[in-house]
């Protein structure tokens, strides 16, 4: 995997087959598939000066692993999926727990029966009496478009409040009741006493990390990196005959019907003297009067043995690197406009989730690029057809 610096001369370099934007999972699987697979030679470029996209991590300056873009917990239900990643790193098994301040308290997220139990005194026994319960607190809404539609229809209006609408409007910059109904529909509400917060066959994280599962991923002579360097710095001095653009879409297009909205995060990062910072990797804040939505600690996460401990907090923000595409009917309809633009230019495929404008999980991505590779494996093995040419005489006379 030979490594070039935003300085080095590429016009020095032979063409490349595939030139691929963006070095996260998108990217990094394609490159993989392509230089192994297919023997393609592939240049794979990203603005960061690192591999491995929101996903990587590194070990902080008190030598705690962490994630600098916040906690990425990985989990499927998609066997293929794992046996591909498992090609490039073993596995740690872990199951994220979430807890949440309301009232005082932490309790679990998403809501469960314990939760409602701990919330309002109850000893609910049984996921029968579980149900009963939030029917009772259940508002019908007739017709749900919205978030807020979501949440009121399943618990109603007061777990609406202590639960989603503070946290949604700090996440989003909106109210529940402006963001389409996906966005709170991804989280269950549970009669059982299911602490975990998801549920998928397989919830196991890289033993040795992200960005390790990445360079092993991308140590092949076919792909050549370049990190720390803008596409458009490059884009006219490499040779290649194909472009897969994991970045933006409407950047690519120099925002030609303006920007897609996304969210953004802040992270702030810290090193405490201490062994255990909370009881699990993740709790939210959903209180408006706090700034952060919430605050992970990585030990959890990883298993790492250190006398001290490193969390992060996360600040929402407008500003930023884009984080989660903005799902909203008239943000839907400007990004159909752009993937028009991208159907009808030749050369570039899109890929991932700024390159789709969509919200994909870790394994969603994965399994995007994989199934990418799919249909360019399969269109190198369709038989090259002969132009037509004209008749030959005796062919025709035969005929007749």
């Amino acid at each position: 995997m030979p490594t070039l610096n935003a300085n080095d001369r590429l016009e020095g370099e032979r063409g490349f087959d595939y030139l691929i934007v963006g070095a996260g999972f998108a990217g990094s699987v394609l490159a993989e598939r392509l230089a192994a697979g297919l023997g393609k030679r592939v240049l794979l470029i990203d603005r960061r000066p690192h591999i491995g996209g929101n996903a990587y991590d590194h070990h902080d300056e008190a030598g705690v692993l962490i994630h600098r873009y916040g906690p990425h917990i990985f989990h499927t239900n998609a066997q293929r999926i794992v046996d591909y990643l498992s090609r490039f790193t073993e596995w740690r098994p872990y199951e994220h727990r979430v807890l949440a301040v309301v009232d005082g308290q932490q309790v679990p997220i998403p809501i469960n029966r314990t939760t409602l139990n701990a919330l309002y005194g109850l000893a609910l026994s049984s996921d029968e009496e579980a149900e009963q319960y939030l029917a009772s607190r259940a508002e019908r809404v007739e017709t749900i478009r919205t978030s807020e539609d979501v949440v009121i229809n399943q618990v109603g209006q007061e777990l609406y409040e202590k639960f989603f609408r503070g946290y949604t409007r700090k996440q989003w910059g909106l109210d529940p009741s402006q963001l389409d109904k996906s966005v709170t529909s991804r989280i269950p509400t549970r009669t059982n006493t299911d602490d975990r917060y998801f549920t998928d066959s397989f919830q196991q994280i890289p033993l040795h990390g992200y960005t390790r599962m990445f360079e092993r991923m991308l140590d092949h002579p076919n792909i050549t990196l370049l990190l720390d360097t803008d596409y458009r710095e490059v884009r006219h001095r490499v040779e290649h005959e194909h472009l897969i653009y994991c970045g933006p879409i409407d950047e690519y297009f120099d925002f030609r019907f303006g920007k897609l909205p996304y969210r953004s995060l802040r992270f702030e990062h810290k090193s405490l003297d201490q062994e255990r910072f909370q009881a699990v990797g993740t709790v939210n804040y959903p209180d408006e009067a706090v700034p952060y939505t919430r605050i992970s600690e990585y030990k959890h996460i990883t298993g790492q043995q250190h006398p001290t401990t490193s969390v992060t907090y996360e600040y929402p923000s407008a500003e930023g690197d884009p984080y989660y595409p903005i799902p909203r009917p008239e943000n839907a309809a400007l990004y159909k406009r752009y993937q028009q633009l991208a159907d009808a230019t030749p050369g570039v495929t899109f890929l991932g989730r700024l390159g789709t404008y969509k919200y994909y999980n870790m394994d969603q991505v994965v399994g995007q690029a994989l199934a990418l590779y799919q249909r360019i494996e399969e269109a190198q093995r369709q038989p090259v057809v002969p132009p037509p040419t004209a008749p030959d005489d005796s062919l025709v006379s035969q005929a007749r």
